[in-house]
């Protein structure tokens, strides 16, 4: 959660930083400061950049000015945001400008200390000497001496004034560290003329999971003016949601699915006017909910049900929606589609219904068809160009047996534990794991050490269990705030595998924890993942088992949702898999693709890669090189999700984020194309590519 720049002001000065004195105005209360004599600049609180460069901050000498300034200012659009607040402050009086922030990096896997001798716009542009010094911060041992020195000197201020840029620097580092910010940037910091630092502008980021496990310290940052109506209302009810420009309205389960049904649309004409993602629980709340976004928006024409039913039923889905649009007329047409668990039996359910705005379909294509026939004469008209793929012009032969035996090493005999065996959710999927065939040995649960949960016995500790046990994995069903020392137990403990299922952990916490591991052997899935499946042999996660075949792919993802759609059509058309793991889809996380690709480069099973890869990140990347550069002697096959994203958006979970800064999506897929992946340009034409691939 970004801050704007007043709210992040308020945050330092909760932290005791300085910052000038400032009040906020409304369209509704454009009153000047009766405390403040002039001059006044007022500065347009957006939350995107370039306001300085728009218009968005203007002095003002005299009463008329700032009326007509206000006026000005509340009347622009700043990169298509409207401005819902002014911040009137009172002139510094400012002798030198400099740059300084810490940075949560997703690229470098630590805490970035940066400082310039440059502030404002210039620290951007700056080259050679008077380039930003970076410093890493030990996400652990914290900031030290030597960190504060170094960006002291580097600022070229005169000794005297060291005492205070150590006070502010250790202020905004403790700030960083008692919130969980992922960004904290002050630019310009200033020097006065009566030699004090003075944070002249701020930008904060939140970390959005800590903000959700400390509502009642951090949710009032929250600020319902920078964001649509639906936007907020999709918060309140737990909905992952992202106004878009078109008019279909997406309704899916799982972020993944989401992202690449919103590409699916984009890219056939049938612009997407928004991103949902319904999650797991989609009951009769969370369908009424949802579906009443969707039917206030005034950009929404008609609704795209994409449902894959992985452990979630279509059929009480189908339900649900039953009971929400009850014998009424709905406001808008629905187009459903389902596919996998009691897909059947849910399109069953709603063909006897009959309602008069569902309309049913069992594919993809067919749910395509029912939309361009209700397109609008007036629809918004976007255009998201989709080349067709070349094939690489060598692929790698698909593996011929050698007697080699690489490969996860995972099959029906090994012993799983899991963490958190005693919750709800955790004994739900015990059972499901034990129906597919998992072995699994031993539960732990502090203090519930000596009971039983399912047949399987509970200890009080990982290490107890370990005694007892043979362990080969765990898996973690813990809470988020606990998630990363469960990973650190069984770390100790040298468990082999350990797959964190958790999601919405803190983002510093997850870091810390992997940075902790070493010089443990264990190799840590997710967090945030649906695990790891060895088709025929073990199932150790929540992914519905019926999708896979035991088979010569190997596909490694960043989300769930994908995952089952992707299997589920390569295995009805005849392709199995060998192994399948979801590396998880925050940003920080254990086992990468390329810490996969290495284990199946020998494995015999493995005859080829699938890698389903989203936004955000360099994962993908990473990968191509790795590839490129080690000759990697497999046929790689990639599709990615989220390419018609707009720059700037979260897409369901923490990884998902389109950086403007990076190469973006085309970046992404040039440097697979360079390193000869093969590109799937959607789900449908995935077994005939992958067929291609294999023969």
């Amino acid at each position: 959660m970004f801050l704007n720049e007043h709210l992040s002001k308020q945050l330092f000065d909760a932290a005791g930083i300085r910052i000038p004195q400032g009040v906020l105005i409304t369209p509704d209360n454009v009153d000047m400061p009766q405390d403040m004599p002039p001059p006044w600049y007022l500065k347009a609180q957006v939350l995107t950049g370039g306001r300085g460069k728009a218009g968005g901050i203007l002095r003002a000498d005299t009463p008329q000015q700032f009326a007509e300034h206000a006026q000005a200012i509340f009347n622009m659009r700043i990169k298509g945001h409207r401005v819902p607040f002014i911040r009137v402050e009172a002139a510094t009086d400012i002798q030198k400008e400099c740059y300084l922030s810490f940075v949560l990096s997703r690229e470098r896997r630590d805490l970035l200390l940066t400082t310039s001798r440059a502030g404002g716009v210039e620290v951007e542009s700056a080259t050679g000497l008077a380039k930003p010094l970076i410093q890493r911060v030990p996400i652990d041992a914290g900031l030290r001496e030597h960190h504060l020195r170094a960006a002291f000197f580097e600022m070229k201020a005169d000794a005297r004034f060291w005492p205070g840029f150590r006070e502010l620097a250790t202020k905004l580092y403790a700030a960083v560290r008692d919130n969980g910010l992922l960004l904290a940037e002050i630019n310009p910091l200033v020097l006065t003329a009566e030699g004090e630092w003075v944070a002249l502008d701020g930008k904060v980021e939140l970390d959005d999971n800590v903000v959700d496990m400390r509502p009642e310290s951090l949710g009032h940052y929250y600020t319902p003016e920078h964001h649509s109506r639906e936007e907020t209302l999709a918060r309140e009810a737990g909905l992952s949601y992202v106004e878009l420009k078109g008019w279909v309205g997406i309704l899916v389960n799982g972020a993944g699915l989401a992202m690449a049904t919103m590409d699916l649309l984009n890219f056939n004409g049938l612009s997407a006017a928004n991103f949902m993602d319904l999650g797991g629980a989609a009951n009769r709340e969370r369908m009424q909910r949802a579906l009443d976004l969707l039917f206030r928006n005034d950009n929404v024409r008609a609704v795209f049900i994409n449902l894959f039913g992985g452990i979630v039923s279509c059929a009480e889905v189908a339900r649900a929606l039953l009971a929400v649009l009850g014998t009424d007329r709905a406001p808008k047409p629905l187009v459903v589609r389902m596919a996998g668990h009691e897909s059947g039996e849910g399109r069953e359910l709603l063909a006897k219904a009959a309602h008069p705005d569902v309309f049913i379909a069992a594919e993809m294509n067919e749910a395509l068809d029912v939309l361009r026939s209700m397109k609008p004469a007036d629809a918004p008209v976007l255009h998201f160009p989709l080349a067709d793929e070349d094939l690489p012009v060598a692929i790698p032969p698909a593996c011929i047996p050698s007697g080699r035996r690489g490969g996860i090493r995972l099959n029906k005999e090994s012993g799983v534990l899991v963490q958190g065996i005693t919750g709800k959710v955790a004994q739900r999927h015990v059972q499901l794991m034990q129906e597919y065939g998992t072995r699994i040995v031993a539960g732990v649960t502090p203090f519930k050490g000596g009971t039983d949960v399912l047949g399987v016995p509970v200890y009080n500790s990982v290490h107890e269990a370990c005694r007892q046990h043979d362990i080969a994995a765990s898996i973690i069903f813990v809470p988020a705030p606990f998630a990363p020392d469960a990973v650190l137990e069984s770390a100790a403990e040298e468990v082999p595998w350990v797959v964190c299922i958790t999601e919405g952990i803190a983002q510093a916490s997850m870091l810390s924890a992997l940075k902790n591991i070493a010089p443990s052997p264990t190799r840590v899935i997710g967090p945030n993942t649906p695990g790891i499946i060895v088709p025929g042999q073990t199932k150790i996660g929540i992914m519905p088992g019926y999708v896979f075949t035991p088979g010569n792919v190997a596909v490694f993802s960043r989300s769930g949702t994908l995952t089952y759609e992707a299997c589920a059509r390569l295995s009805a058309a005849g392709i199995g898999q060998s192994v399948s793991v979801g590396i998880g889809g925050d940003s920080f996380i254990g086992s990468s693709f390329i810490d996969l690709c290495e284990l199946v480069r020998d494995d015999d099973e493995t005859r080829a890669v699938l890698v389903l890869g989203e936004v955000g990140g360099s994962a993908e990347e990473d990968l191509a090189r790795y590839v490129r550069e080690t000759g990697f002697e497999k046929p790689v096959i990639s599709f990615v999700a989220a390419r018609t994203a707009p720059p700037g958006k979260r897409l369901g979970h923490a990884g998902a984020i389109l950086d403007e800064r990076t190469g973006g999506v085309e970046g992404k897929l040039q440097a697979m194309r360079d390193a000869g992946f093969t590109i799937c340009p959607d789900l449908e034409r995935l077994p005939g590519l992958v067929r291609r691939v294999m023969c």
